[in-house]
């Protein structure tokens, strides 16, 4: 049976990329991933690991015929990705992402892809880990996982069809919304828990005492704090491009520590009790999609 997919090209062979390639590998619909990157040692190992067929070399060689180009980079990277491929893509290329920000992501789609921007549907699969690097690929890291769509006015519907069908052979639970709308909800969901995670930490760092404290502490602070251990320069760059929405949700919940504040110094016990029960009745009810 042909695969579904011929040549898929991957810019980050990494947690991402490498993951990606693996399930498609697992599925049988992809015959073969050629590798970009800005580390030798990381395609070298991607290589090594089954992750991809061959290293490029030559980027309009490469993405001509291909039938999918995965941007798996950080979010500052891509504009200058866009740029490098935009004069090379095949009529039948179609170019998908996983970023973490869309907003900044289709702006930089819309300067550099000129002509072909209807070629590009962008992503982002609600998936990941502390680890980084084509060692912590994993063929079922998207299993049952949501991939969020978020494509341009310009897509054909046919076009997001075979992105989606891709990202459903990994095993993803395929959603869509507007680029607005995924920046707004991912500055809520994801982006704020990660600040107020590096923000905690950050805190206990700079104390004196800092090995006392975290030689007591125990299971909350570690699951509150594991996406501290996330890459720094990533979620640099996802803050920054996701700024204004993140500011928003970040003086919300200001205003929320300072309503626990005011309970606090007035002894209101019956005001902490009813947003720690609000809470919990959320949080008790919820499950991850």
């Amino acid at each position: 049976m042909q695969p579904l997919l011929g040549k898929v090209v991957i810019f980050g062979a990494g947690l991402i990329g490498g993951s990606f390639a693996l399930a498609l590998r697992k599925a049988n619909a992809v015959s073969e991933v050629v590798g970009f990157g800005r580390g030798a040692a990381t395609l070298n190992e991607a290589r090594k690991l089954g992750i991809l067929d061959r290293i490029g070399e030559d980027v309009a060689q490469e993405v001509c015929d291909a039938d999918l180009v995965l941007l798996a980079t950080p979010v500052a990277q891509m504009a200058e990705l866009f740029s490098r491929i935009a004069p090379h893509l095949g009529t039948h290329t179609l170019v998908t992402d996983g970023g973490s920000t869309k907003g900044d992501v289709v702006a930089a789609a819309r300067v550099h892809l000129g002509s072909k921007l209807a070629q590009f549907v962008p992503a982002h699969p609600i998936a990941g880990a502390e680890k980084s690097g084509a060692a912590a690929a994993q063929a079922d890291l998207y299993q049952g996982k949501r991939v969020v769509l978020t494509p341009l006015p310009e897509n054909s519907a046919q076009s997001v069809a075979r992105v989606r069908k891709a990202w459903e052979l990994c095993g993803a639970k395929v959603s869509e919304l507007t680029a607005q709308q995924h920046d707004e909800v991912f500055a809520a969901v994801s982006h704020l828990p990660h600040l107020l995670s590096f923000a905690l930490v950050h805190d206990l760092a700079q104390r004196d005492n800092r090995e006392q404290l975290l030689s007591f502490a125990a299971s909350g602070f570690r699951d509150f704090t594991r996406i501290a251990a996330s890459s720094p320069e990533m979620w640099r760059d996802i803050c920054m491009a996701n700024r204004d929405a993140l500011m928003i949700e970040l003086r919300q919940y200001a205003a929320e520590l300072y309503v626990l504040h005011q309970a606090l110094e007035h002894n209101d016990a019956a005001k902490l009790e009813e947003m720690f029960s609000l809470a919990r009745e959320v949080r008790s009810t919820w499950s991850p999609q």
